[in-house]
């Protein structure tokens, strides 16, 4: 339904989202100026809103530079989360016992409209620190997890999402070629699994298996970044997949309401 449309929608309370929306890893700290031209907003209503957030103190506000970055209220936030998504409570001490077995990186991954969300992520001692962090969205079609997740899709569902969700360039070897994409979603129909390698990061192997529901549709997937200079897809199969979808298997999504469909401007990940 379109906002003007809708009697119950909150202009300024969007309006104030967007600004929120505004930061992202690459763009932590922000002036007015900056906060104007990211959210879309004119210079009059960003520093209302953005004094406002300062005050409840959802920003926080640089005494010298007067630059605004998020405040701790945010974790806050993250925090009420986890206690209302009762999936990653079942999940993570079978997610613990995975990661303690193989030794490497294992992530719980959930679809968010048309992108993924890491909302649990196990590191190995090799991690760099921004794959330490929940909360990333990414593209769907671009990740093992959201073609591990797409594969339970109906048909025609699969196809309207590979013909229409977003596709991003992250390295030399992302994929942008929705037929490739494709076939290694219809590959993972058939297999149980997704294996995609150089998506996100140049020489990094991911393996996802989805966590099915009930009426035979996933919307969470288990995954597990490998290095490609150590791993192989053969070793792979062999030695990380069965104890994956081990895991998957018994992490019930069963009671799970799928909260991933609220999508909205300025969330692209």
């Amino acid at each position: 339904m379109k906002s003007k449309q809708n009697t119950l929608y909150v202009a300024s309370v969007a309006k104030a989202l967007r600004l929120l929306r505004a930061f992202d890893e690459s763009h932590t700290e922000l002036s007015l100026l900056e906060l104007a031209e990211r959210s879309g907003l004119d210079r009059s209503a960003t520093q209302r809103l953005a004094n406002t957030l300062h005050t409840e103190g959802m920003l926080e506000k640089d005494p010298d530079t007067r630059r605004f970055r998020p405040s701790h209220a945010w974790l806050q936030l993250a925090y009420a989360y986890y206690w209302s998504d009762p999936l990653v409570g079942q999940a993570i001490p079978k997610l613990i016992d995975l990661s303690q077995e193989l030794g490497e990186t294992i992530n719980l991954a959930e679809l968010s409209g048309d992108h993924i969300v890491y909302v649990s992520r196990l590191p190995c001692k090799r991690t760099y620190f921004a794959a330490t962090i929940i909360g990333r969205r990414l593209p769907a079609l671009s990740t093992s997890g959201g073609r591990a997740m797409l594969s339970t899709f109906p048909e025609d569902e699969r196809n309207r999402a590979i013909e229409t969700w977003p596709i991003k360039r992250f390295t030399p070897s992302t994929t942008t070629d929705r037929a490739v994409i494709r076939e290694s979603i219809e590959r993972a129909v058939l297999d149980g699994f997704a294996i995609s390698t150089g998506q996100m990061i140049l020489n990094e192997i991911g393996v996802a298996a989805p966590i099915v529901g009930h009426n035979g549709r996933a919307y969470a997937a288990v995954q597990c970044s490998v290095s490609a200079h150590t791993w192989s897809r053969e070793r792979i199969e062999k030695d990380i997949l069965p104890k994956l979808q081990d895991t998957a298997n018994s992490i019930s999504p069963s009671f799970q309401t799928y909260r991933g469909d609220h999508r909205g401007p300025g969330k692209e990940g």
